[in-house]
């Protein structure tokens, strides 16, 4: 038999646009894109909501919007926020 299931945390890549999700790990694999995560302001704790997906990436980050790589995208994980 089948058991339903939820989805409480992904990698920001997956989000669709217009959910949202908390920081809970970043694995930045360099140098240069950790700068670049931590001028947007993004850490552990900090609230994400993904604006679109194509043709960029683009999310909002305490009321300001970036556009993003999706190889950031990937190595930021949130914890899912229910709409």
């Amino acid at each position: 038999m089948f058991t339903p299931f939820t989805i409480k945390g992904c990698s920001l890549e997956l989000l669709n646009p217009g959910e949202q999700g908390i920081v809970a790990s970043c694995k930045i694999p360099n140098e240069k894109c950790r700068q670049k995560v931590i001028a947007m302001g993004i850490s552990v704790g900090t609230s994400i909501t993904v604006k679109e997906k194509f043709p960029t990436f683009k999310i909002e980050v305490n009321n300001i919007i970036f556009s993003i790589d999706k190889e950031i995208a990937r190595v930021i994980y949130v914890r899912i926020l229910d709409s």
